[in-house]
């Protein structure tokens, strides 16, 4: 009734699983479309680490960021949160960041909006892998967030998962992409649906 989309109330969930382990699933509220939960997701992860006297190893709690390609580039708390990631006060034990990479920043190319191949170079700072992956591919994201998970696991630094897709649709009901990108939504609309190209598959 408030008018507000609702992940910017947050979430949560107990999921069992096959193994009869039940697993705790925390969506941090987010009031803003922008990148400002990203250190706030990081210090819950350590708080609850912590409550779980699970500081040595970090493998208990799995902060995972899910990211905008021009948000993930173009925001500054993003690099300050790889910044940190390292440091002994702050570290996590690694951060699984999904950036759902729909190649256009609002009414942005990628061309007009940074400096770099992919958006996903900041995270070259801290060394951390990064696997581009087809996003019309759910088989081959699904693995690659498994292998995400287990370097996580391994080493306890940051991976990057870079989804590469596209936007079918607006950023938002007031935006009407053929306007600003008329060539790219041209290919868009005779495009078939991911969930036609991996049915033919």
């Amino acid at each position: 009734g408030n008018g507000d989309v609702k992940y910017h109330l947050g979430y949560r969930s107990m999921r069992k699983m096959p193994t009869g382990y039940e697993l705790q699933i925390n969506l941090a509220a987010n009031p803003s479309h922008l990148e400002a939960v990203d250190p706030v997701v990081e210090g819950k992860a350590r708080a609850r680490q912590r409550a779980l006297d699970d500081t040595a190893y970090r493998k208990k709690v799995v902060p995972i960021l899910i990211h905008g390609d021009a948000a993930f580039i173009g925001q500054g708390v993003v690099a300050e949160v790889f910044n940190m990631s390292q440091l002994p006060g702050y570290s996590t034990g690694g951060t699984i960041h999904m950036v759902v990479n729909n190649q256009i920043g609002f009414t942005t190319l990628p061309a007009d909006s940074r400096s770099s191949e992919y958006c996903t170079e900041i995270a070259k700072m801290v060394d951390a892998p990064i696997f581009h992956v087809n996003g019309e591919d759910p088989i081959a994201v699904m693995e690659m967030a498994k292998i995400a998970l287990e370097f996580r696991h391994e080493f306890g630094r940051d991976v990057v998962l870079d989804i590469y897709c596209y936007r079918r649709h607006g950023h938002n009901e007031g935006d009407e992409p053929s306007f600003t990108q008329p060539d790219l939504y041209n290919q868009i609309k005779s495009h078939p649906l991911p969930s036609e190209v991996f049915a033919a598959q």
